[in-house]
């Protein structure tokens, strides 16, 4: 999230909204947050087996939590890529996503 937060100016100039959530309770997000000096919406208190159930989301049972999935919403709602990991790698990058963002804005031109 730190990634994403060190682009959030990037993005704005994009009008690219970024928002976050986490299985977390309010103040373990709150810390978090404050800690990275987030300026993004982060939602907390995610039940991990339904958002699991409804994203794909890879679901860690032994641990609790699920692993990060990241998506790229179109305008309409309707996703445009989505990334799934099952471990620390395979996540979204920001540098990459707006990259992709601006590349999918220049073909509609």
């Amino acid at each position: 999230m730190a990634d994403f937060q060190s682009s959030i100016g990037a993005y704005e100039e994009e009008q690219i909204r970024v928002i976050a959530g986490s299985v977390d309770s309010a103040e373990k997000t709150t810390e978090f947050t404050e800690k990275l000096g987030l300026t993004f919406s982060l939602a907390y208190g995610m039940d991990a087996v339904e958002i699991s159930r409804l994203t794909g989301a890879f679901y860690e049972k032994e641990k609790g939590y699920i692993q990060p999935a990241g998506f790229l919403v179109r305008p309409d709602k309707t996703i445009e890529v989505a990334s799934y990991s099952t471990g620390p790698v395979g996540r979204f990058v920001a540098t990459n996503v707006l990259d992709l963002v601006k590349y999918y804005k220049s073909r509609n031109k």
